[in-house]
């Protein structure tokens, strides 16, 4: 079982080992994002994100070895230098939108075994997992609570708006209208700051489609969804100018 970021260890929840769980709500996670300067967005997201981040695409997972067509992801860009995240101050998160991903936390979806069968999962080393205090997870009849029962039915929202997000990038993919970005700022100072490595909407190939296939883009909700993320790289260069006045 692969442990994605934010996470430390990644187990399946258990009625029986964590019959006695509590989990802590008032504990913030802000710490366990302070490092990532990006994070995974699900399209439902991006009518939201677009107000405050840059919403980019990066090549996910590995190569088709038989030459195919390499997966994209759409990500949320939080910050331009590695281990940066320009949305955490003083310990608080500055945006007026948290992604999903950091919501959900410290509950997860998991595949647990080579079938594809999926279980409710926790990270295990979350300081908020206590067996006194907090929600608790289990009733004295080993049933789950109310409260674990809202926190399973979001994460399994969750997954299935990522399902969606895999096949809306799936179809981006094959239209092949995503291409290789950079994006580059100075400050008045002369000071620097480069990002590479994501992808976003070729304009012209865009412009290029059929008019079958903008009807269609149209009916899906992927032009919309299109126009959202070229609107978001607006944000890049707030974000430059938030990195190049960062002491760090």
């Amino acid at each position: 079982m692969s442990t994605p970021p934010m996470f430390g260890s990644v187990v399946p929840l258990d009625r029986e080992a964590h019959k006695k769980l509590h989990l802590r709500t008032d504990l913030s996670t802000v710490d366990k994002v302070k490092e990532l300067n990006s994070m995974f967005l699900t399209t439902v997201e991006f009518s939201e994100a677009c107000k405050e981040f840059p919403i980019v695409f990066v090549r996910a997972g590995e190569a088709p070895k038989d030459g195919g067509k390499q997966a994209v992801a759409p990500l949320a860009v939080l910050g331009l230098k590695p281990g940066h995240n320009l949305f955490v101050e003083d310990g608080r998160w500055t945006a007026n939108y948290a992604p999903a991903y950091v919501r959900r936390y410290p509950f997860m979806m998991a595949h647990i075994d080579d079938q594809g069968n999926m279980a409710l999962c926790i990270d295990d080393q979350w300081a908020g997992f206590s067996e006194t205090e907090g929600q608790a997870l289990f009733a004295a009849n080993g049933e789950a609570t109310e409260f674990l029962v809202n926190a399973k039915n979001f994460v399994e929202s969750y997954e299935r708006e990522t399902e969606r997000t895999r096949a809306a990038c799936h179809e981006l993919v094959e239209l092949g209208i995503l291409q290789d970005m950079r994006f580059e700022s100075t400050n008045e100072a002369g000071n620097k700051v480069d990002v590479d490595g994501f992808m976003t909407v070729d304009e012209k190939k865009l412009a290029e489609l059929d008019d079958a296939t903008v009807v269609r883009l149209h009916r899906n909700g992927l032009l919309a969804l299109l126009e959202m993320h070229r609107l978001s790289l607006g944000n890049m260069a707030r974000l430059a100018q938030l990195q190049l006045a960062r002491k760090d």
